[in-house]
């Protein structure tokens, strides 16, 4: 058959395929990534249908969908709202870095990855998706809760953090000396830094630059800034996520809420393939061995995040079913933990044993993160009920 046949059939089948997926998460009320990750291992090396054709599309596809990803998670934020958001957090953002990053750096390192794999994993296991939980927290109808302030703001200050990690950990796996990797970290900072300037001050001039009343020209112009300003950041070794995300601050107002309206259908679709690629790169077989690490990581990972929900959320003065809401709502990983191991993946520094251990991970977490949030207040509503009894039990008995 034709080169070009057989791959418009295997792209044809896979978007189908995502499709039908997609549709089933929606039904049973979970998010698709986990079943995005499935698909890509049936899939890929060593699963039930190898393709072999498409994979220059993908790869090139999957990156765009990291761009997108974060362009459009930029967008949701305002340089002002960032600067809010890290005051109020930054206690609560500096605990959850050390508890939620803590148990995969132990992990990597217990399983003889070394430093590298430590820092990998410290990632993967220490971020929340936003996307996961911004979901459940519209659907759950909790979006005016008092604790959900609470929550964004956790997020934000993990997003910041994400922003200086994604350097360093590229500069670390590019194999750079310690001076370039300590110049790596300067020029990330610096760039960054100038970003969120702009954005505070100029702001308005990044997004009449990129506005326009005309729908497919207002698409192109913020479509190419966002792959623009992505490869010239990697090309400055500071992420391509990271540039697309700090574009995202820079765009504000009405400009950005357009530019969301129209980039969610693009990044739906490319965050898909970019899930379905990690995925095809992960050879099945290699998650059994690591599958009672990756539930481990997942037990633990869940009380510490629940931990740093219910601590943030008591600062505030929330009571305790708002407390155990914010934690319930913090367990989720998704998008980000993927990103980081496939940076990992694709730089090859890292054993194949790791991005086994992160599929099987965020696997977990995608479907753990959506069944706590929903199943945490009638938990929380039964044990109270049973302090309740106990304590009217005790005083009948003191009577």
């Amino acid at each position: 058959m034709d080169h070009t046949a057989l791959s418009l059939i295997e792209l044809g089948a896979v978007f189908f395929v995502l499709g039908v997926l997609g549709r089933l998460a929606g039904k049973i009320g979970l998010s698709p990534i986990p079943l995005y990750l499935l698909g890509g291992l049936c899939f890929g090396q060593g699963g039930l249908i190898p393709l072999t054709d498409i994979g220059g599309f993908t790869h090139l596809a999957g990156e765009i969908g990291v761009v997108l990803l974060l362009l459009l998670l930029g967008l949701e934020y305002s340089a002002a709202e960032l600067f809010t958001g890290l005051r109020r957090s930054w206690t609560a953002g500096l605990l959850d870095i050390v508890l939620n990053a803590a148990p995969g750096a132990a992990v990597a390192l217990l399983l003889g990855w070394g430093p590298v794999g430590a820092m990998v994993m410290a990632g993967v296991t220490y971020i929340s998706s936003s996307g996961i939980i911004a979901k459940v927290l519209g659907d759950l109808g909790r979006l005016g809760n008092r604790e959900t302030p609470v929550v964004l703001s956790i997020l934000v200050f993990e997003d910041l953090a994400m922003a200086l990690y994604l350097p360093i950990l590229t500069a670390v796996l590019g194999g750079v000396s310690l001076l370039g990797g300590l110049e790596a970290v300067g020029i990330s900072l610096l760039v960054i830094t100038v970003v969120l300037v702009v954005a505070l001050k100029f702001g308005r001039y990044v997004s009449a630059a990129v506005d326009s009343p005309d729908r497919e020209v207002f698409l192109l112009k913020v479509l190419g800034a966002a792959l623009l300003v992505a490869g010239l950041a990697s090309a400055m070794q500071v992420s391509a996520a990271v540039g697309a995300f700090l574009l995202g601050i820079a765009i504000s107002g009405s400009t950005a809420e357009n530019a969301t309206r129209m980039l969610e259908p693009l990044r739906d679709l490319f965050a898909a393939v970019f899930f379905v690629v990690f995925g095809l790169n992960t050879n099945p077989a290699s998650i059994p061995p690591v599958l009672g690490w990756a539930l481990v990581l997942a037990v633990v990972t869940t009380l510490t995040k629940v931990g740093t929900g219910w601590w943030a959320a008591r600062r505030q003065g929330i009571g305790k079913m708002g407390r155990a809401r914010a934690g319930a709502a913090l367990v989720a990983r998704g998008e980000f933990s993927i990103v980081i191991a496939g940076l990992a993946v694709a730089a090859g520094a890292v054993t194949g044993e790791l991005a086994a251990l992160a599929t099987a991970y965020v696997l977990l977490m995608a479907i753990l993160g959506p069944t706590a949030a929903r199943v945490v207040e009638p938990i929380v509503r039964a044990l109270q009920r049973k302090a309740t009894a106990r304590t009217a039990t005790a005083e009948a008995q003191n009577t």
